[in-house]
């Protein structure tokens, strides 16, 4: 077994990159930020309320309007909307929740030890790779691969000597960047072949899209972005990091020693206990009556019982496997242990929470505000109005998407805004709709790791701040900026040049219409 990375002086490198990350570690602490953002959109909303806009909403099919934050009857809706503004934003019960499970395996040692004889099977050279393909396949799983995933890439990294924030790096990489990558068919593509079907529509209503319209153009994505991902964090992401001192709570952070039997023994019966969980669960879930299934038989649908029980399962899948090792291993006595470990867990995601709060109020007021909506429509608009060449205007879809995805998080949200523009647009000029489709694909994956405004953003601050306690908005920005301008570039002529060859897309998908 290696040891830890040895700690080093702490100083931010020079370069752009080192810039990147001067300037953005001196932006606010992220909850002050969001508070920032938050006077900003109402001040906006009030300011853009008494302007009219040129702009059909395709939401509603009328003139679209912004919303006045500051008045009275907006102001008492948003008090009376806060607390559940919070509680019922996504992205807090979808962590807390897992992490109660997971918060009791690590407590007992199951995480620690599965990972560690990981590592004794695992090549050193193959560890990134490994940590891009885990993030990519957690696709299938809704967003398990924010609260799972990427916090178990800087506890691979860490024990095996390598970066901490190098792994996190690699996972988020693989997780969010390559989001549209995936060789694994999950939820969001029949939920982004529903809105393109339906901007289709607009000029041929009896066109049928086919969910898997994309899959295998995503599926020969992955390969690049797996690759793309192995060389930016080996070479440039790492050596950056070197002079990155690891200060972090030495007790809260994976230990180096080789297992003994106890540790062995636990975790055989730990993964034999996560096996038959898995087992009863396909075995349920098989039957074409199973109550996991939607009410037409489908499992992947993303309306299926399973797809919706996703979190619970993760709990559930890392809850009993580490009770069952800490009972075996002896690292848990009684029940009052595995509370402990839940305890502790809640007790890491304090700071998450404040950030959430805020986060959750600006997502809302931004959302009634229609900000968002009249950037969307007003950039498509005018990539409409430039009427440049099919190739040009397939990339300023990508890069338009890239943008926007900075202000707008949802996938479908985005889409379901820009697909009645762009798909129509398009299949005038010949193009299909798979191809328009595959395009917004490739531009919102891209920039998912670079916004603050998404709300698992923090999240993967505070991972970070578990080894580096210094980690701000501008450290992560910079480690992850080389990812997002390299998969945006890349990708986007690895479409063209998919195009050109004319290589299938996916399953009964074009390239031209009709």
């Amino acid at each position: 077994m290696k040891a830890a990375p040895v700690a080093g002086s702490r100083g931010v490198p020079g370069g752009f990159l080192g810039t990147v990350e001067r300037v953005g570690n001196k932006l606010p602490d992220p909850a002050v930020l969001f508070i920032a953002l938050l006077f900003f959109v109402w001040i906006l909303s009030w300011l853009l309320s008494y302007m009219t806009f040129d702009v059909i909403d395709p939401r509603s099919g009328e003139a679209l309007v912004i919303m006045n934050l500051l008045s009275g009857s907006a102001i008492t809706e948003f008090l009376s909307v806060m607390v559940t503004n919070f509680s019922h934003f996504h992205p807090v019960g979808v962590v807390l929740v897992a992490m109660l499970g997971i918060g009791v395996a690590e407590h007992t040692g199951f995480i620690n030890s599965a990972l560690r004889a990981l590592l004794n099977v695992t090549a050193d050279r193959l560890l990134t790779p490994m940590v891009i393909v885990v993030g990519i396949v957690s696709h299938t799983a809704a967003d398990a691969g924010y609260v799972l995933v990427i916090p178990l890439g800087g506890v691979i990294f860490y024990a095996a000597g390598r970066h901490p924030l190098a792994g996190i790096a690699a996972a988020f990489a693989g997780v969010s960047g390559g989001f549209s990558a995936s060789f694994v068919p999950s939820s969001i593509d029949p939920l982004l072949q529903g809105l393109t079907q339906a901007g289709a529509q607009i000029l041929d209503p009896a066109i049928v899209i086919n969910p898997l319209n994309n899959y295998f153009f995503t599926t020969a994505s992955s390969i690049l972005i797996i690759g793309l991902g192995w060389y930016i964090t080996d070479k440039l992401i790492e050596p950056r990091l070197q002079a990155t001192e690891i200060d972090g709570d030495a007790d809260n952070l994976p230990e180096m020693h080789d297992l003994d039997e106890r540790e062995r023994k636990g975790l055989r019966w730990a993964l034999v206990s996560m096996m038959l969980c898995i087992a009863l669960l396909i075995a349920t879930a098989y039957p074409s009556g199973s109550p996991w299934r939607d009410a037409s038989g489908e499992i992947s649908s993303f309306g299926a019982p399973i797809m919706r029980s996703i979190v619970s399962l993760i709990f559930l899948l890392f809850l009993i496997p580490g009770i069952v090792y800490g009972v075996v291993a002896g690292t848990i006595s009684s029940s009052r242990d595995v509370i402990v470990g839940m305890t502790k867990s809640m007790n890491m995601m304090a700071y998450y929470l404040v950030i959430m709060f805020f986060i959750a109020q600006f997502v809302y007021a931004f959302g009634q505000s229609n900000l968002g909506v009249l950037l969307a429509l007003q950039g498509a608009a005018l990539l409409k109005a430039l009427a440049m060449p099919a190739a040009v205007t397939i990339v300023g879809i990508i890069f338009l998407t890239a943008f926007v995805n900075i202000f707008v998080g949802s996938a479908s949200g985005k889409w379901g805004l820009l697909a009645p523009i762009f798909v129509p647009m398009l299949m005038s000029l010949g193009i299909s709709p798979d191809f328009t489709q595959a395009a917004y694909r490739v531009g919102d994956s891209s920039t998912n790791i670079i916004t603050p405004l998404m709300p698992y953003f923090p999240l993967v601050v505070v991972y970070c701040q578990r080894y580096v306690k210094s980690t701000g908005i501008g450290t992560l920005t910079a480690m992850m900026l080389p990812y997002s301008l390299a998969f945006l570039g890349a990708w986007t002529v690895f479409l063209l040049v998919y195009f050109w060859i004319g290589l299938p897309l996916g399953i009964q998908a074009s390239y031209t219409y009709p």
